[in-house]
This record gives C-alpha cells, sequence and structure tokens, in this order.
C-alpha cells in the first residue's frame, strides 16, 4: 500500500541467524508456507506466524517486507506504518468518526479454542479489537471446564486439535441442558474449507463453519450475526 511521505513510523528488525534461501523470499509472508515443508523439520507450527503479521499491518494501513542474502546470512524486517493525525480534523468530525466506527462486540464474551497459539492471538486480537471480552484456551478439555462454569455468548472452536477435536467439543456441549449452556452459539474455524466439511460442521452442532486463516471482516460478520438481539 503507498504511503504519504514523511507520514510514517518505520521499524526496522535485523539479525544475524539462519537467514532465508533466495527462492524462498518471494513466499515468506504466504499462508501454510515454510522453507522446510518436511514431516522430520526440526521447528513445528503451520506456517501462518508471518502471514499473521502481514494481515495486521495491512489493516492498519502499513506494510511489511523483508531482505535477506541468503541461508547463513541474516534476515531484515521492515514494518512501515502510518502516522494517526488529527490536528487538521474538527471536534465534530471526529465525533463522528468516532461513532461510525464504534464497536459492535462490546461486552459479547467469547470463548476462543485452539492448540496452534498463533491462530489463537490472531483470532483474540481481532475480536478483542471490537471490544469483545475474550477467553483464550488451548485445548477442549479446559474449554469444556470454562464453559461448565461461566456464562458465554459464542464459541470459537478449532476443529483439528489433540485428544479431543472440535467436533467431539460441540457435541458434549449439545448434550447439556439449555440452561447449563448446551445452546451456546458457536463457529467451527478450520483449514480444510470444503462443502462436505462446512456440512459435517453444522450437522455436529456448529452454527457457522469459517474456513483458516479466518478473515477478521468475516469472523466480526459471523459473531455479530449470532449475537444480534432483535
Amino acid at each position: 500500500l503507498p504511503l504519504p511521505p514523511c507520514r510514517y513510523a518505520q521499524i526496522t528488525v535485523s539479525d544475524t541467524g539462519k537467514g532465508i534461501a533466495l527462492e524462498f523470499l518471494p513466499y515468506v509472508f504466504d499462508y501454510f508456507r515454510q522453507a522446510d515443508s518436511a514431516t522430520t523439520r526440526k521447528f513445528g507450527g503451520l506456517g501462518l506466524g508471518l502471514a499473521i503479521v502481514r494481515q495486521l499491518v495491512e489493516l492498519h494501513g502499513g506494510t511489511v517486507f523483508v531482505e535477506s542474502l541468503g541461508e547463513g546470512q541474516g534476515a531484515t524486517f521492515t514494518v512501515k506504518l502510518p502516522l494517526l493525525s488529527t490536528t487538521d480534523l474538527p471536534e465534530s468530525e471526529l465525533t463522528t468518526e468516532a461513532e461510525l466506527n464504534s464497536p459492535n462486540l462490546e461486552g459479547i464474551k467469547i470463548l476462543v479454542v485452539d492448540d496452534d497459539v498463533d491462530s489463537r492471538d490472531f483470532i483474540s486480537f481481532v475480536l478483542q479489537q471490537e471490544k469483545a471480552e475474550v477467553i483464550a484456551v488451548d485445548s477442549a478439555l479446559e474449554a469444556l471446564q470454562i464453559l461448565a462454569k461461566s456464562k458465554l455468548d459464542v464459541l470459537l472452536s478449532d476443529i483439528g486439535m489433540p485428544e479431543m477435536d472440535g467436533y467431539m467439543l460441540i457435541r458434549q456441549v449439545r448434550n447439556w441442558l439449555p440452561e447449563k449452556g448446551g445452546e451456546i452459539p458457536a463457529i467451527a474455524l478450520t483449514a480444510y474449507a470444503g462443502e462436505y466439511d462446512r456440512k459435517l460442521a453444522i450437522s455436529a452442532g456448529f452454527s457457522y463453519h469459517l474456513p483458516k486463516p479466518v478473515e477478521p471482516a468475516q469472523l466480526i460478520a459471523a459473531v455479530s450475526k449470532l449475537t444480534l438481539k432483535s
């Protein structure tokens, strides 16, 4: 995104570590891309971390890019973010802008369940930006404990998790009485984005099925629909 001259802040972070192979450099910020994609790779993760960084930076109107001379020669990441200036706006315009951008999830209590820390943190961040109250956990078992003792408005759950997956979680919740939280609106979040996967999620008891990596606007819209009071 083009930024006005002299109206942005720039942050540069450099290291002298592993570096990035030149052929992989154009794909560093792509979803689910890793320089080492072997199943026996030393480091885990889904390849979402830098993709999330790019999305967060662009949501704020900025840019992020990386430079590296190759493997073993370190890397330099540069983030540019536009500066916020309100000195040229009259107070009436500021008030109008604040009203137009007022959050629509304020006071909504949401439980986020995802065993991947990058995905969990990103989803929590997006919802908290809209003033939602978020509890984030990394397992379905912990989610059941919280749901049993807390009154929440929405459940957001990943599907692929160890020990107990999202399908098992929602089926158990749907067996509860309504006053115990058995009818809590729920959204399935999964990298499996086909029509079959959507139908499977709905039949298991979820209200919506959103593919990962989830688009912030789509996530916010889905939560808003589930919590809309007539």
